[in-house]
């Protein structure tokens, strides 16, 4: 490996030639080597849009020269659209602030703006990560600004979409099987009878609030803190300069954001992610359900309920020939651990927000990505390889049913629920039918028991 000599304000540092990094990244990665987790590269993304946001708004206030814009514009853009992974070395160990990697997108971002500026014959004109790239800027508020980014970008772009779907899927086959019924389920014990759409119809409301949780939470997230500099003063900004650069972002992403009311809240405070991830963790609990009911539904097939058949995706196992598992739904409650999880460890770095500046930002954004991440392939994993050839075993239903003693409920209104009881109970004892056990009792004549006992009536309430 060869070496060139890169310089910053502790001195000179060997920087590896092939990399686009300088001295500051170079430090970085040297001075912590923990663990093996790497800046989301959805912050890195996040950076090169809000660091060509600056230098538009910068260069059409004065403050920055066309040639450097268009030069910087033009890097971010590579950053943006190219595979560029490896000059973004840096892991979330690292400095609370996000200082770090804040300069690792400067120095790259200087490193091929001047490579622009050498091939278009501008040598005269040199792109320097501080003065240029990061101008009106602080690491302070440009690490949080690009969390919220970031957040947006994979919400409304991955997140939003993979739930849309799954919505759609669950409304088709709610209405599909509207008719089949089967028996409900409480306490893991028969209850009342209802129709398979009307428990998937469970279903997609929860995918459907989860949603719009989600999206008003958003609306909290797309407040950014760009312009709070150091502190959320403001200092060495121009007048506007946070307004401006959040409206050349709406422009640059098509998705909405907004400077922050308050700079002092945007430094210290990542309540919004908070509360954002609070909407995720909402989401996590409907999926881990909706998994567990699928898999609980599909047991057996022959010695469990067996009501559901899900595809064989793969042999469930090495030894027993045939098996087939309910991979998909072990995978998503998997994921819905991790995000419980990631909760947790969200909710406590955010309550370290001492004096102006939070010093854990690193692992809060690492941790939403990740939940954003984890539920969005979860999402479209589960749909694809499972949901989508989710069929019930209406023979299985049918016959359950049949068996039931809760269907006795239905007789609560027309002999009272004691003598309901009494009628499920020698039924279960005596293992017999519910109509020959009424009868026995001499509670009600088979044609009554007829007329009463109908499981498409108890779907419903009953009409006066």
């Amino acid at each position: 490996m060869t070496f060139r000599i890169e310089k910053d304000t502790i001195g000179e540092i060997n920087v590896p030639s092939d990399k686009y990094w300088a001295a500051q990244t170079q430090r970085s990665l040297e001075n912590f080597r923990i663990g093996d987790e790497k800046i989301p590269a959805g912050v890195i993304t996040a950076f090169a849009y809000l660091k060509k946001a600056a230098a538009r708004v910068n260069g059409s206030m004065a403050k920055l020269d066309k040639r450097k814009v268009e030069a910087i514009s033009f890097a971010a853009d590579r950053v943006i659209n190219e595979n560029l992974h490896e000059h973004f070395p840096l892991v979330v160990w690292q400095t609370g602030s996000g200082t770090q990697s804040n300069m690792n997108v400067n120095e790259v971002l200087s490193y091929l703006a001047n490579q622009w500026l050498d091939e278009h014959g501008h040598l005269e004109i040199r792109v320097h990560p501080n003065d240029d790239v990061n101008r009106s800027q602080s690491s302070n508020d440009t690490f949080p600004t690009a969390m919220h980014i970031a957040v947006l970008l994979d919400a409304e772009k991955k997140l939003i979409p993979a739930l849309s779907q799954f919505a759609e899927t669950l409304g088709q086959k709610e209405k599909q099987y509207a008719e089949v019924i089967k028996m409900g389920r409480t306490h893991l014990q028969d209850a009342t009878p209802l129709t398979f759409g009307q428990e998937i119809s469970g279903w997609y409301y929860m995918v459907h609030t989860c949603k719009r949780m989600i999206e008003e939470s958003m609306n909290h997230v797309r407040e950014l803190a760009i312009g709070g500099t150091a502190v959320g003063t403001g200092l060495n900004t121009p007048q506007g300069f946070g307004e401006r650069v959040a409206e050349e972002l709406t422009l640059l992403t098509g998705i909405n954001m907004i400077s922050s009311q308050n700079y002092f809240h945007a430094l210290t405070s990542h309540d919004q992610l908070v509360y954002f991830h609070s909407s995720l963790k909402a989401l996590a609990t409907d999926l881990f359900k909706i998994a567990n009911d699928i898999r609980l539904l599909a047991s057996g097939p022959r010695s469990g309920i067996g009501e559901a058949l899900i595809p064989a995706n793969e042999p469930g196992s090495s030894i027993m020939p045939g098996k087939v598992n309910p991979t998909q739904s072990e995978a998503l409650t998997m994921v819905c651990s991790q995000v419980f999880g990631n909760d947790a460890t969200i909710g406590f770095a955010a309550s370290q927000g001492h004096f102006q500046l939070n010093v854990f930002k690193p692992v809060i954004i690492y941790n939403v990505l990740q939940s954003l991440r984890l539920l969005t392939d979860g999402l479209n994993s589960f749909h694809d390889k499972c949901l989508l050839g989710l069929v019930p075993n209406e023979e299985k239903m049918t016959k359950h049913v049949n068996e039931s003693l809760m269907l006795v409920t239905a007789l609560n209104p027309h002999i009272g629920y004691e003598k309901a009881a009494q009628i499920a109970k020698k039924a279960y004892s005596e293992n017999l039918t519910l109509k020959e056990s009424a009868l026995k009792l001499g509670f009600l004549t088979a044609d009554q028991f007829d007329d009463l006992i109908n499981p498409a009536d108890m779907i419903h309430p009953y009409k006066q």
